[in-house]
C-alpha cells in the first residue's frame, strides 16, 4: 500500500540526489585549470541525460528488473514497460515503482560522473560519450543487479551495500584507475603545476555534494523511518570528521591546512561511510569518517609521489572510500540498528565480514578488467584523448568553443 509520507520522503531523496551532479560538476571545475572548467563542466551534466535515456530504456531493467542467473534483469522492462504507480511487490512496497525507478535513475547518472575526474583536462568528447554508455550497460547495471536486484548473486551471498559503496563508488573507482593506466597523465605532469583555478568553486561544489548526500545515503531506506534517521545522522557525523582528519593531517604534514584539503576529506567521510550509513551506530559513522580522512589523504600523497595522474583522486577518494566503507561495514554492522542488515565481526560475527572482503574484490576485479578492456579498444579504434594542440589551447575553446571567463 502507497504511503504518502515515503512517497514524498524519496521523491525528495531523489531531488537532492541529481542536485549531487551538478554539486560534483562544480566541485570538479573549480579543481581543474581555468581553461578547461567548462569542459569539466559539461561531462557531469551531458551524463544527467544520456543516463536518464538509457536507464528509462534499458537500465532499470537490466538493474532491477526479472533475474537472468543471478547477473543481470531482462529487458522485460524495456522503456519501463508494465512500470507502474503501482507498488512494486519487490522494491520499496510503500511507494510508487515510478518513483523507486526515478530514484535509482539518479544513482545510475552520477557514478559515470565520477570517473570524470580522473582524466580530466585530456579527454574527448565524442568517446568520453560511448565509453559512459558501453560503461553503464557493462559495469554499472550488472553490478547493481548483483547487490540491489531481485536474485542478484552477491545479495544471495549475504553481501551488503547501503546506499553504493561499492555499485557507485567502488565501480567509478576502479574504472578511474584503469582510464588513467590507458589514458596517460596530462601533457607536463611531473614537471608543471596543475593548480585548481577557482577553489570557491569547489567548496560550493562540496557543500552542494555533502547536501545531496542526505538523500544519496538516508533516501537509500526508502522509507521516512528510523533507518533513514540512522543514516542521515551517519553520513553528516562521517563527512564531518573526514574533514576534520584530513585537515589535521594536512597541518601536520606540510604545516598549513587548505580549503582544499577539508574539501577533500569531507567528500572521504561521506564516500566511505556511504555503504554502511543505515547499517551502523553514530560512534562507528565517527570512526569510520576519521578512517577515511586518513587513509585517503596517504593515499592522495602517495599518488603524487608515484607520478599517478588521476587529475582530480578518483581513485584515492571514492574507489579507496568504497573499498573501506564495504569493508568496515563487514565490522561495524548490528542487527541493533536495523534489523534488516546483520551482525559484523565486533557482534560477534566475523563470516559477515569475509563475505563483504569477497564482495569488495568482485566488484573492484570486474569494474576495473570491463573498464581497460572498453577503454583499450575505444583507444584503439577511435582514440580517447585529445590532441596536444587542444591539449594546450584548453578543452573550453578546443571542444567546445566558449571560455568561462572574459579577460
Amino acid at each position: 500500500m502507497i504511503n504518502s509520507g515515503d512517497t514524498t520522503f524519496v521523491m525528495v531523496s531523489a531531488a537532492l540526489v541529481l542536485l549531487m551532479t551538478p554539486g560534483l560538476a562544480m566541485f570538479y571545475g573549480g579543481m581543474v585549470r581555468g581553461k578547461n572548467v567548462l569542459g569539466t563542466i559539461m561531462q557531469s551534466f551531458i551524463l544527467i541525460g544520456l543516463v536518464s535515456l538509457e536507464w528509462i530504456y534499458i537500465g532499470y531493467s537490466m538493474s532491477f528488473g526479472p533475474d537472468i542467473g543471478g547477473f543481470v534483469g531482462s529487458l522485460a522492462w524495456f522503456g519501463l514497460n508494465t512500470v507502474t504507480s503501482a507498488p512494486s511487490p519487490v522494491y520499496a512496497t510503500t511507494i510508487p515503482q515510478t518513483v523507486f525507478m526515478i530514484y535509482q535513475c539518479m544513482f545510475a547518472v552520477i557514478t559515470p560522473a565520477l570517473i570524470t575526474g580522473a582524466f580530466a583536462e585530456r579527454m574527448r568528447f565524442g568517446p568520453f560519450l560511448i565509453f559512459s554508455l558501453i560503461w553503464v550497460l557493462l559495469v554499472y547495471n550488472p553490478v547493481c543487479h548483483w547487490i540491489w536486484g531481485d536474485g542478484g548473486w552477491l545479495a544471495a551471498r549475504g553481501v551488503k551495500d547501503f546506499a553504493g559503496g561499492l555499485v557507485v563508488h567502488l565501480t567509478s573507482g576502479a574504472a578511474a584507475l584503469a582510464s588513467v593506466m590507458v589514458i596517460g597523465p596530462r601533457k607536463g605532469h611531473g614537471h608543471a603545476k596543475f593548480v585548481p583555478h577557482n577553489l570557491p568553486m569547489t567548496l560550493l561544489g562540496t557543500g552542494l555534494l555533502w547536501f545531496g548526500w542526505f538523500g544519496f545515503n538516508s533516501g537509500s531506506a526508502l522509507a521516512a523511518n528510523g533507518v533513514a534517521a540512522t543514516a542521515f545522522i551517519a553520513t553528516h557525523l562521517a563527512g564531518m570528521t573526514g574533514m576534520i582528519m584530513w585537515t589535521a593531517m594536512e597541518w601536520m604534514v606540510n604545516g598549513k591546512p587548505t580549503t582544499l584539503g577539508a574539501a577533500s576529506g569531507a567528500i572521504a567521510g561521506l564516500a566511505t561511510v556511504t555503504p554502511a550509513a543505515g547499517f551502523i551506530t553514530a560512534n562507528s559513522a565517527i570512526i569510520i569518517g576519521l578512517v577515511a580522512g586518513c587513509a585517503c589523504y596517504l593515499a592522495v600523497n602517495f599518488k603524487n609521489k608515484i607520478g599517478f595522474d588521476d587529475s582530480l583522486d578518483v581513485v584515492g577518494i571514492h574507489g579507496l572510500g568504497g573499498l573501506m566503507g564495504t569493508i568496515m561495514l563487514g565490522v561495524f554492522a548490528t542487527r541493533a540498528v536495523n534489523a534488516a542488515g546483520a551482525d559484523g565481526l565486533l557482534a560477534g560475527n566475523a563470516s559477515f565480514l569475509s563475505t563483504q572482503i569477497f564482495g569488495a574484490v568482485v566488484v573492484l576485479v570486474y569494474a576495473f578488467v570491463v573498464s581497460f578492456i572498453l577503454l583499450k579498444v575505444l583507444d584503439v579504434t577511435i582514440g580517447l584523448r585529445v590532441t596536444e594542440e587542444i591539449e594546450t589551447q584548453g578543452l573550453d575553446l578546443g571542444l567546445h568553443s566558449e571560455t568561462a571567463y572574459t579577460t
